[in-house]
């Protein structure tokens, strides 16, 4: 899936949220895609804003896939509400639930009292389906994508912004490599850096995070990267020596993710210099998915790295990611590959 894909979802989804708190529901809502997060959210909207509290006790069922049919989900849809203008039918992991198909009948002509919300957790409908036709001709469907690794840290920042608060470049680089594009945790560890944070603080900085999180300021995937942009041996062999004590916490997968992405974001740069006419540094910086507080690092980086370089680096470290996921290997532990890997790249 590609980048503007996923920005399309954001917006859909922002929009969707938009009209919820607005008080403008569609008959129903099928939430489906791999981010669960986005569903997860919409699901949460309506099921405060739809019905009032006192509301709740008779109008709102939530229902679980692994324990209804369509059929079942129909019926329930199909009844009045109690003392109030509508009824609120939540479906978590529909995925689960048996026979999906009959639910076209039901999409076609829904109960004008009834909001049903039909939440698919990493699964989506099949678009060549009927099914699927109907329920975007008659509701709302919503699909979510994952982010790529370098949409997570600008996510980050647009999430905070919306608290009214800022990170520091350091620390949100920290956050993106320690959560990953996986918005669940990502949400969970920022919401507990907003509630540690001291009060009338507005900016989280990396200290927040090495004190709340845990992670280290000194002993991190992007400092590593960094010291081989600036080739600085003895801080990187420092760097692989923690992680090799810690293979848990620092796991060599993660690792060589951080390693490939640093020298795909080179080659790119590279790519961007052998055109005629020169991008600008916001320009650049946004084309690498980075903030252009660290491009004084990439022109420290493009200088140390040729483009030949470059490209013998990323063949390394495919070399060596394969090495580690079989017998190759041999007896030799996570730090020990690591460490003659890091060896390779700045030699």
């Amino acid at each position: 899936m590609g980048k503007r894909e996923i920005e399309s979802s954001v917006k859909n989804f922002e929009g969707i949220l938009e009209k919820i708190r607005s008080g403008i529901f569609e008959p129903f809502y099928v939430l489906m895609g791999e981010e669960p997060y986005y569903s997860d959210i919409i699901t949460s909207e309506i099921a405060s804003r739809a019905l009032s509290e006192e509301e709740k006790g008779f109008n709102q069922l939530i229902l679980y896939g692994s324990d209804v049919t369509a059929a079942k989900v129909v019926e329930a849809a199909r009844r009045f509400p109690m003392l109030a203008s509508r009824q609120v039918v939540i479906v978590k992991e529909a995925q689960m639930m048996g026979k999906p198909d009959d639910l076209e009948h039901y999409f076609k002509s829904p109960m004008p009292t009834t909001l049903l919300v039909l939440s698919f957790t990493n699964k989506s409908l099949d678009k060549r389906t009927s099914l699927y036709k109907t329920a975007v001709a008659n509701g709302m469907v919503f699909e979510s994508y994952p982010l790529y690794d370098d949409m997570v840290y600008p996510w980050i920042e647009r999430y905070l912004k919306s608290k009214g608060l800022l990170i520091s470049p350091e620390a949100g680089m920290l956050m993106a490599d320690h959560c990953g594009a996986e918005l669940r945790k990502l949400v969970l560890e920022l919401d507990k850096l907003i509630t540690n944070l001291p009060k009338g603080e507005k900016r989280i900085e990396s200290i927040h995070v090495e004190e709340n999180i845990g992670i280290s300021r000194e002993y991190n995937v992007f400092e590593l990267t960094k010291a081989i942009s600036f080739r600085d041996t003895a801080k990187a062999y420092r760097i692989v020596k923690h992680f090799g004590a810690s293979p848990r916490q620092y796991p060599l997968v993660m690792t060589m993710s951080a390693l490939f992405m640093h020298f795909s974001r080179l080659l790119k740069y590279h790519a961007s210099n052998s055109g005629g006419s020169k991008p600008s540094k916001g320009d650049l910086a946004s084309y690498l998915g980075v903030n252009p507080y660290f491009m004084p690092e990439y022109d420290t980086a493009l200088r140390n790295y040729p483009l030949i370089k470059c490209m013998e680096a990323i063949s390394l470290i495919r070399k060596y990611d394969s090495k580690s996921k079989s017998s190759q290997r041999g007896e030799a532990e996570d730090g020990e590959l690591l460490s003659e890997l890091i060896f390779k790249l700045m030699h």
